[in-house]
């Protein structure tokens, strides 16, 4: 990723931001409107008086970004007396996105990333806005409501997602193979339930091809799975998008919106009030300049990710950690290995995941792997997990899987929040945990891509 808002003002082009901003504003409905200082209906004003001014800044050839130096000013302009209402910490598609949601709703709002937005685990996704098949699964065998109602509110935000941004977003079908008539009406009834779940917020409805119709979907199917002839395909809908252009975005939109946007700018501490355990703003390097200087706030939201404990440990160094790093890994093929407009999706692999080969810019992508791994800056995917991946496509596929044919390969860190009782990382929920274990200082933590928007903590900031 380039450098934003480094030495020169940048361009945003009109619509995007138009779509992200305006619908962001307009649509949402899951969280208070009203905070301790602001009544319904002046909040209501306020959104409406931001909108329409959003628009008719983005209504030119391009609107522009606030220069750099001008977010550092605002940032270190922020005093005791004058605090920020928010300042957030972390860059990610969580932490730009309560920065959108705050300054939208009339607060001041700063947020600082140590590297680059979507530098992290944001960009390093599956590149798919789903609902969670797997969970839906899990749901219904383990009867477990957090797990339903988690692919409840995902499969909201899948669609919330693809209206807001069309521009980054679109639905993309998926293929399921059945090589047994037990596997075809379990796959079948599963999906038609996904469809079900999702309600007014499907996308396209699932349906079922033969042998013959599946081959031509998708040429490179294998028509022989083990000792079994494919029988048929469950074609299912979720969302794809372009996970960095998104997260960029949506940082963009905030520093249009008046939101202090700064990025390769770390927190090195936190600021208390005298004699108190309160925080009250934090001390921050500009990494690129190598100034420190001191931002006020009247509440902290660490939306640091994978790093979230790192920023926990800032203020108590006894914190306890939680979170569960779970290593996911991505291998990038060419494209012959998958059609155009349609992914193929493994249903069963030897750890009981799901394995997606999705078609991507050009490529193919296949994955994702799901292991402990430790925290790094630059997690490195490891070799058995590329050959976990080949080998879970190879049974699938009518095409020779070389290890060769592997262009590229990336590991994100999921930052799983602690369930003592998991036996692994794949069973640990993908829902956020949002909690206030400091005084001053929220952790937002946990959760997936899809679900980032409905979880912002405005709320908390009273």
């Amino acid at each position: 990723m380039p450098t934003f808002f480094h030495h020169r003002s940048l361009p945003i082009t009109a619509g995007a931001l138009t779509i992200i901003a305006g619908s962001y504003i307009s649509r949402r409905h899951d969280t208070p409107l009203s905070l301790t200082d602001h009544s319904g209906s002046n909040n209501n004003n306020n959104n409406t008086q931001l909108l329409q001014s959003l628009r008719k800044r983005v209504t030119d050839h391009a609107a522009v970004v606030p220069t750099r130096v001008q977010h550092v000013s605002v940032l270190t302009a922020a005093s005791v007396g004058d605090p920020l209402d928010i300042l957030v910490v972390g860059g990610g598609a969580t932490g730009c996105g309560v920065a959108l949601d705050a300054v939208s709703r009339g607060l001041r709002v700063g947020l600082v990333e140590r590297d680059d937005f979507s530098s992290g685990t944001s960009s390093r996704s599956t590149k798919l806005i789903h609902g969670g098949v797997r969970y839906l699964e899990k749901a219904v065998f383990n009867l477990d409501y957090g797990q339903l109602k988690l692919v409840f509110h995902a499969l909201e935000e899948r669609k919330q997602l693809i209206d807001n941004a069309p521009h980054l977003c679109h639905a993309l079908p998926c293929m399921t193979p059945c090589y047994g008539w037990f596997e075809t009406v379990y796959y079948w009834v599963g999906l038609k339930m996904y469809d079900l779940v999702a309600g007014r917020h499907l996308l396209h409805l699932s349906r079922y091809y033969s042998a013959q119709e599946s081959s031509e979907l998708f040429p490179t199917l294998a028509q022989k799975g083990k000792d079994r002839s494919l029988k048929g395909t469950v074609v299912y809908y979720d969302g794809q998008m372009n996970d960095s252009r998104v997260n960029v975005g949506l940082a963009c939109t905030a520093a249009l919106a008046g939101a202090a946007v700064l990025n390769h700018a770390e927190v090195i501490s936190f600021l208390k009030e005298e004699g108190q355990r309160r925080i009250i703003g934090a001390r921050i390097r500009d990494n690129l300049t190598g100034k420190e200087f001191n931002t006020y706030a009247k509440v902290v939201v660490n939306a640091g990710g994978p790093f979230c404990d790192s920023v926990r440990k800032l203020a108590d160094k006894d914190a306890k950690p939680m979170i569960c790093p779970s290593s996911g890994v991505h291998i990038v093929l060419p494209d012959y290995y998958s059609p155009e407009g349609m992914g193929l999706i493994v249903p069963k692999t030897k750890d009981g995941r799901v394995i997606f080969m999705l078609p991507w810019l050009g490529r193919t992508v296949a994955g994702t792997t799901d292991s402990s791994t430790s925290i790094t800056m630059l997690p490195e995917p490891h070799e058995d997990e590329i050959e976990f991946i080949l080998d879970a496509i190879r049974d699938y596929l009518n095409i020779e899987v070389r290890r060769v044919d592997v262009l590229s390969a990336w590991s994100g860190i999921r930052p799983l929040a602690m369930d003592p009782n998991a036996k692994n990382t794949e069973s640990i929920s993908r829902d956020h945990v949002v909690c206030e274990d400091y005084p001053g200082l929220v952790t937002i933590t946990g959760g997936k891509w899809t679900t980032y928007r409905r979880w912002v903590i405005v709320q908390w900031c009273h």
